[in-house]
Order: structure tokens, then sequence, then C-alpha cells
């Protein structure tokens, strides 16, 4: 399961016990009435300085064989010249720096990833992957390094409040089917909600007026916010939601199951990336407008 995207309703799974995640900037929001000012930006930062991951032994590592997909930008596509590029890609390369170990990056369709990193075909997959309580049976992963907030849009110069309270009667669009749907039908009761077939006629009919505000995929509307098909008429209200219940658990690398080795080093890697500075630098990089 991919953790970007239109979020599939998720109301069977448990909330597992984990750090809260931080932002370096503000707090995020885990209930209907939290309303910290959104950010633009904002960089999401999962590591706890006060639980520093113990160093492995690296010197046991020869190579990491990172797989990803092959087209879903900007988290990991062919570049211009076929190289592998894209958030995900440039994240293993930095890894590889930190551990002092050369890796290599292939490319492979998103339904081939997990079944050719348990036949020995890679040693870990970036691109994406969920870490649900399914995927955990078929992999391991690291600590996670992005997680898919959701969040409000509105147009520009409308009320800013998205408390459940300021929101009673107002038009919430949401994609039909959805995690989003089913939070706010159980969390914004006194609301109307206007369920709409995908993403593109939700924000189409924001963009008309057609309903008030829009609650969806914090990073696929980080990226419809900055791009030209959004003509500059909308702007993030609130702060990110992140109950795991509803939005899942965030994003880690996969590797094969009991490779302790390798995911203990992924992850003192990532934290070393994080303690650097090095991870927010990528962060902005790709994302203008921080979807935390």
């Amino acid at each position: 399961m991919r953790a970007c995207g239109i979020a599939a309703v998720m109301l069977a799974v448990p909330a597992h016990a984990q750090t809260p995640p931080s932002t370096l900037e503000k707090p995020v929001a885990t209930a209907p009435d939290a309303n910290p000012v959104s950010n633009p930006t904002a960089v999401p930062g999962f590591w706890d300085p006060r639980r520093r991951p113990e160093r492995p032994d690296l010197s046991r590592l020869s190579v990491i064989r990172f797989l990803t997909e092959t087209d879903y930008p900007p988290f990991n596509y062919a570049g211009p010249d076929g190289v592998p590029a894209g958030f995900n890609v440039d994240l293993a390369r930095l890894i590889c720096e930190e551990i002092k170990v050369p890796c290599t990056v292939q490319m492979r369709r998103f339904d081939t990833l997990v079944d050719a990193l348990n036949t020995n075909g890679g040693d870990a997959v970036i691109a994406s992957i969920a870490a649900t309580p399914d995927m955990r049976k078929r992999v391991d992963f690291s600590d996670p390094y992005y997680r898919t907030p959701a969040r409000f849009v509105a147009r520009r110069g409308t009320a800013s409040d998205v408390t459940a309270a300021a929101l009673e009667g107002k038009k919430i669009g949401v994609v039909a089917g959805t995690a989003h749907e089913a939070y706010i039908k159980a969390l914004f009761t006194e609301a109307s909600l206007q369920p709409f077939p995908n993403a593109d006629a939700a924000r189409a009919a924001l963009k008309k007026g057609e309903v008030d505000i829009l609650f969806g995929d914090g990073v696929s509307l980080a990226f419809w916010l900055n791009g030209t098909e959004s003509a500059n008429c909308c702007e993030f209200r609130g702060g990110p939601f992140m109950e795991s219940r509803y939005f899942g658990e965030g994003v880690g690398i996969a590797v094969r199951r009991n490779n302790d080795l390798l995911r203990q080093a992924l992850n003192w890697a990532l934290f070393r990336l994080w303690e650097k500075g090095r991870f927010t630098d990528l962060w902005l990089r790709y994302f203008p407008i921080s979807p935390f």
C-alpha cells in the first residue's frame, strides 16, 4: 500500500504505540478542535533527540542494494537520462554517504518490489510504502521518515478557523470512500459533508465555491497548491491531522524480516541525517509548500 495519494479507509486498523512525531516549527494537530498556525516551511521530524539510536557494527555492511518504484514523482522516477531520481532516491544516497558504504538504486514496478526484496533481488525498498499491519507481516521497517497528514484547504480570503464548532453547517468537500471522509463523518458531525468521486472533482468544487472547505491528503494538496492548476486560489487552513487510526503510521524503509543489522543501520543513519540538518535540506528542496 502506498502512503501518498488518496488514503483508503482504515477504520479497522488500531493505532500502534510509537514516539509522537514532531515538526521543526509547530506541533501537529491531533484533535478536531486543535488549530495551530500552518507553516509553509514546516519539516516533519520523527526522531527524539533523547532517544538516540545505537550505532550498529557498520563494518559488517559492504553494500546496500536499494529498490524503488519507476514512476511516482516526486518521490521516485526516472530522470531525463534514465537514472533514478526523486526524494526517496536522494535520501537513499544520503543514507549510504552517512553509513559510508556503496549503494545501488534499481527501479521496478511498485507491485513487484516486496517480492523482489524477499527473493534477494535487493536489500531495502525505499518507495513510499506504508507501514501497515499487513505489510509488517511480510517485511520489517525502519523508523518512519515521513507521514501523509490530512489537511484542510480553503479559498484565499475566507475564514481561517477549522475547529469542529467553526465548521458547523459548512460544506466540507472530501473524496468518497477515503479515510478523510470517515474522519469528517466521525469528528465533524455538524458539518455538511460533500463527497466527490475523485480529488480533481473535489478541488474543482472548492475553486468554484461549491464547497466552503476541502479536507484531504496533505502531500497531494501541497503539490496542487504549489502548481499551476490551483491558480493560486487556495491555501492550507489550520495544522496537519495525524491520527494513525485514520491516516496510517507512516512511511519507512522496508527490509527483509529479521535483517536487524540493516534496519538498525538505517535507523542510525536517518537520525544522523536529521540531526545534521541534511534531512531538512532535502525536504525543503522537494516540498516548497510543506504538507505539515
